[in-house]
């Protein structure tokens, strides 16, 4: 997708999926039963997994790092299944990029499925694959990390991102065109990173939704939400953002659906997709 002299594109890494009323409490099965166009065959929601490349003038920033060449197994009772990455690198060779191409990697939040390829290496390497890149993560995110082992950011995950850690401000412009928003709720400091260019506007907005179904009903928060007031308030005001001239939205867990606008849909407000 172009916004002027800027082009960005989604650089899918893996998937996961989500029972939807484990991860979506507010719901029912009600809700579901009449809503099958957001599941999967299972019966189940597909959050895509990944990141968002955005290049402009020979330049190259990374918003998300995927989850890395990992599979992880849902445990007993857990609200997702298997959670599993790999790709990113890959797709970003096929889109002409390096790893070492990626000036920065600007982070929404700090959980693991957004980390990945920043703490593990390439094929044959022996440093993480945008270990050569600034990290960039909100001061308050980075300064309450230790709230984020409660939904699986280990001690030994922070502490090896934290030699290429630089902390950001709200409103900081971090590449061309590209501005920090703090968003807090799914996390302390969660961000969305607001895109600029040829007259146009992209959100990128991480987890502060999880499915398209939230725009119609944005008081329905996720199950891993730190602060579900606070993440329903800024969910509110994303959805109405989002409805504006010429503003696109990023939902990085949409799956085949990732970029979109938020419109009138009937009696409700619905998620768009546009075409990349």
């Amino acid at each position: 997708m172009r916004l002027g002299e800027t082009k960005v594109t989604y650089v899918p890494d893996g998937a996961v999926p989500l029972t939807p009323r484990g991860w979506l409490p507010d719901t029912t099965d009600a809700v579901w039963a009449a809503h099958p166009e957001y599941l999967d065959g299972s019966g189940n929601l597909v959050a895509s997994i990944g990141g968002l490349l955005v290049e402009t003038r020979g330049r190259a920033l990374l918003i998300d790092a995927g989850f890395g060449p990992l599979s992880l197994p849902a445990e007993t009772g857990d609200v997702r299944g298997t959670i599993h990455g790999g790709a990113l690198l890959d797709n970003l060779a096929e889109l002409g990029r390096r790893p070492e191409d990626i000036e920065a990697v600007a982070f929404t939040h700090l959980h693991i499925d957004h980390l990945g390829w920043a703490l593990h290496p390439a094929l044959g390497g022996d440093r993480p694959a945008f270990a050569h890149a600034d990290y960039l993560v909100t001061e308050p995110e980075w300064s309450q990390r230790h709230l984020l082992e409660a939904h699986g950011t280990s001690k030994e995950t922070l502490a090896a991102l934290e030699p290429y850690v630089r902390t950001t401000s709200d409103g900081q412009e971090i590449f061309p065109g590209v501005r920090v928003r703090f968003i807090p709720g799914h996390t302390p400091g969660h961000a969305a990173y607001v895109i600029t260019a040829g007259g146009k506007r992209l959100i990128a907005f991480g987890d502060a939704l999880h499915s398209p179904i939230q725009v119609a009903h944005p008081e329905w928060g996720a199950a891993a939400d730190h602060d579900t007031a606070q993440s329903a308030d800024f969910r509110r005001r994303l959805v109405a953002e989002l409805q504006e001239p010429d503003t696109i939205g990023f939902g990085i867990h949409f799956a085949d659906v990732v970029f979109g606008q938020v419109r009138p849909g009937g009696d409700s407000l619905v998620w768009r997709p546009v075409d990349a």
